[in-house]
């Protein structure tokens, strides 16, 4: 017997549980973040399916609202990018010996190096595609991960430079990234884009003249203007979270969530006081109620850390889960109150509905809200919304989107 398709398997129904991605933000978050940023351009970053957001639909709304540069962690990623059809600038970072560089050169992405290794496979895979390959230099200025350390630095950059002599690479960029950024006045910024400024003049005397120098991520963006250099690097703020939330809502950056995470109740009973609930039975019912059955679990991204602790608005309330997270479930106690099945429960979103957010799940969950959003499942169906166009976007595949059974949102 032939193997079905992985395209033809069916999808979860949305009604079991969505990830509505509301396009419109996104570009109003970029738009704002060009403001913030001055004359530097853009980069909006959609590794990890656009923090869980749906890379495909999320390039091309940032393109679309002035985003120059896309950036991803790997290969694929980009590669995946080009065949959707993005012909514009794109940084790849996160390479590993033997990757698909020959393919990416092809593609005209940009390449992060970070060593000799990496440039000594770049230069022989351009050699093998009969055209130069874009090179990106990394610095390790103090994060102490990707990156070439100081001592290496001159080394790396003579060779390529006189890679670039040969006509092999064209050096493009010369970046660096922040361990610190979310927490103004750490000495460690101070202390690493001074090393960044070094690595610039290393780079330069080398006889590099890159195109763009940059090593502000999101929260830099919004709060060192200093490190803005040719181009920022926004990640997470283009889904409107906010990457420091002890100094400022995403509000107060002029950002708003672009994911709300919603489900519909499959099961509600009333049930006697003294009755365990899920695994363990960490919670019992302190006397007769109802209880709700929300059908996404920690398989779906919602972290099993926040067990007995994460928020859920159902019927305008918010709610606690009651007991542990399971692998496709959780449950929500409503005391008094009465609910339906179909009934709407809402994890996350912006909170302007009165729902949770991300940074109060991250809360619950003792993390950050990036892992929030980017570890939203592929069972949960992602659905576009666009309010500036009228209609949705467009899938993960590109492909012309079908409308779900309320008739007003657009199933990804």
């Amino acid at each position: 017997m032939s193997p079905v398709p992985a395209e033809a398997l069916p999808t979860s129904s949305p009604r079991r549980g969505r990830a509505v991605i509301d396009l419109a933000a996104l570009r109003a978050n970029v738009r704002a973040l060009r403001a913030r940023v001055g004359g530097a351009q853009l980069m909006a970053v959609v590794k990890s399916d656009a923090y869980g957001h749906g890379a495909i639909p999320c390039a091309r709304a940032a393109r679309e609202a002035g985003a120059t540069w896309l950036g991803t962690a790997t290969p694929e990623e980009a590669l995946a990018l080009r065949a959707a059809g993005d012909t514009g600038r794109m940084l790849c970072w996160l390479w590993t010996p033997g990757g698909p560089w020959r393919e990416a050169i092809e593609a005209d992405i940009d390449v992060s190096v970070s060593g000799m290794w990496a440039l000594d496979e770049v230069v022989a895979a351009a050699r093998a595609a009969g055209r130069p390959a874009r090179v990106q230099l990394k610095a390790d200025t103090g994060l102490g991960r990707n990156g070439c350390q100081p001592d290496d630095w001159p080394e790396l950059t003579a060779a390529a430079r006189a890679a670039e002599l040969a006509g092999t690479i064209a050096v493009t960029g010369v970046w660096s990234h922040f361990a610190c950024a979310d927490e103004p006045g750490h000495p460690s910024i101070a202390a690493q884009l001074t090393a960044y400024r070094e690595a610039l003049a290393t780079a330069e005397r080398a006889g590099l003249r890159p195109e763009v120098r940059h090593i502000a991520n999101s929260p830099a963006a919004l709060t060192l203007p200093e490190t803005h250099f040719d181009l920022v690097r926004t990640g997470i703020a283009v889904y409107g979270v906010s990457p420091a939330p002890e100094i400022g809502q995403p509000s107060d950056f002029g950002l708003r969530p672009v994911m709300t995470l919603r489900a519909n109740l499959a099961l509600v009973k009333r049930a006697p006081g003294g009755h365990g609930v899920s695994y363990g039975h960490h919670y019992v019912t302190p006397g007769e109620t109802t209880l709700a059955l929300v059908p996404l679990g920690y398989a779906d991204g919602v972290p099993r850390h926040a067990s007995g602790t994460g928020p859920v608005l159902v019927g305008g309330k918010w709610r606690t889960v009651a007991g542990r997270v399971a692998m496709d479930q959780f449950v929500v106690d409503l005391g008094g109150d009465s609910a339906a099945v179909g009934d709407e429960a809402v994890l996350f979103g912006p909170g302007d509905g009165g729902e949770p957010t991300a940074e109060d799940w991250a809360r619950a969950a003792g993390t950050i809200a990036y892992e929030i959003v980017t570890r939203i499942g592929k069972r949960v169906s992602r659905v576009y919304v666009d309010e500036d166009h009228g209609v949705h976007g467009t899938d993960d595949r590109g492909a012309a989107a079908r409308p779900v059974d309320d008739g007003e949102e657009r199933r990804g």
